[in-house]
């Protein structure tokens, strides 16, 4: 397995920068996933990036991530709070799992507070905006004894 991290985006994050900027703040995802990029190339890790707004898109990437990244970091958006077969293509990834928000879903509306996720990844980061994808990175690096 190589020093790669598969960075995944879910449905709508291609509007981040424009939706919703009181919740998500003003970065576009581009700017998301470069400041990320730059951040784990430092630590020696590679970055690919995909975003869908596709369920079956998001399930083939992890699908196809096995054996490939040594981590996913995954923003599902909404998917993470409906998508029990992405949560499945998740638990058969032997790697490490974060799952990641930029808003907090336990301090939003109620269907926002259950994470089909939560159980089949190392753990979740959420409500700290850009600095989410930060504290991500460090718990990769943690979960693989890098930190």
């Amino acid at each position: 397995m190589s020093e790669a991290i598969l960075l995944l985006s879910g449905p709508n994050l291609d509007q981040l920068g424009s939706r919703s900027p009181e919740i998500y703040g003003t970065m576009t995802l581009a700017a998301h996933v470069q400041r990320f990029r730059e951040r784990a190339e430092k630590v020696g890790y590679s970055v690919e990036d995909r975003q869908s707004n596709f369920e079956g898109d998001l399930i083939e990437a992890v699908r196809d991530a096995r054996g490939t990244y040594a981590a996913i970091v995954v923003n599902a958006g909404a998917l993470t709070h409906t998508s029990w077969a992405l949560a499945d293509a998740l638990a058969n990834f032997e790697g490490v799992k974060i799952e990641v928000h930029l808003s907090n879903p336990a301090a939003r509306e109620p269907f926002r507070h259950v994470s089909t996720l939560a159980g089949v990844v190392d753990g979740t980061i959420a409500g700290f905006g850009a600095e989410s994808y930060d504290v991500a990175l460090e718990a990769v690096l943690a979960v693989r004894g890098r930190a």
